[in-house]
């Protein structure tokens, strides 16, 4: 403030000129710092919003049950094909039914262990490489100790006051394949073909109606002559 030259309008124009080219140039830097820092904001947000969709996607496939089987069957089809109708008391499974239910399980559990090695934390790390070793030598894999471990974590992160001892919490498993969807219509689509049936008809008596009436005009115009 000491320089400032206020003697004539020339030195107060060139003093204001001056001061308005430095208030520019700092607002221009916080601008382009606070937009970098947004910017840098965001992405970790969404970082963050993807992982926990993928964890709490698989919370959900790996403790959607309560009662039933709460484990994992390693087998594969081709092994339920080769077993006896007898129950397998090595591993401790149910019956063969023949049904590839087991397999679909197996298959999602498999997808979630591995979503769970490349975004989890160190403890779900852990316990889901211990699950994929145990599925891979042919063991049955209860999903228990690391379902608690997702849902403790999926609390915290979104800032949910954890669960009071009181609460009882039976043991979760798998969730059960969801059946198969809807099938189609017999007449093979939605009706789309019908309404355009409807419409080229209505587009050909448009077309008719509107040849009678261009008849009609030169009828009316011939009479007139």
């Amino acid at each position: 403030m000491r320089n400032l030259d206020f003697s004539s309008w020339q030195a107060m124009l060139s003093t204001l000129v001056g001061l308005a080219v430095i208030t520019l140039v700092g607002v221009g830097i916080r601008l382009v710092f606070m937009q970098t820092l947004q910017q840098r904001r965001e992405r970790e947000n969404r970082q963050i919003n993807e992982r926990l969709r993928t964890l709490i996607a698989a919370y959900k496939t790996l403790g959607g049950s309560f009662t039933g089987a709460l484990h994992v069957d390693p087998r594969h089809l081709r092994d339920l094909r080769q077993l006896p109708s007898e129950e397998d008391d090595t591993l401790d499974l149910p019956l063969n039914t023949g049904s590839d239910r087991a397999r679909r399980i197996r298959d999602a559990v498999e997808a979630a262990l591995s979503d769970i090695v490349l975004l989890g934390t160190d403890e779900q790390v852990r316990l889901a490489a211990h699950a994929a070793n145990e599925l891979a030598e042919g063991r049955a894999v209860p999903t228990a100790e690391l379902v608690v471990s997702l849902r403790d974590f999926i609390r915290e992160a979104l800032d949910l006051a954890p669960i009071p001892s009181s609460v009882t919490i039976p043991r979760q498993g798998p969730a059960r394949p969801a059946p198969g969807g809807a099938r189609g219509r017999p007449d093979g689509g939605d009706g789309s073909g019908g309404k355009g049936g409807a419409g080229g008809g209505m587009g050909g008596m448009g077309g008719g109606m509107g040849m009678g009436s261009a008849h009609r005009m030169d009828d009316d115009s011939s009479h007139t002559r």
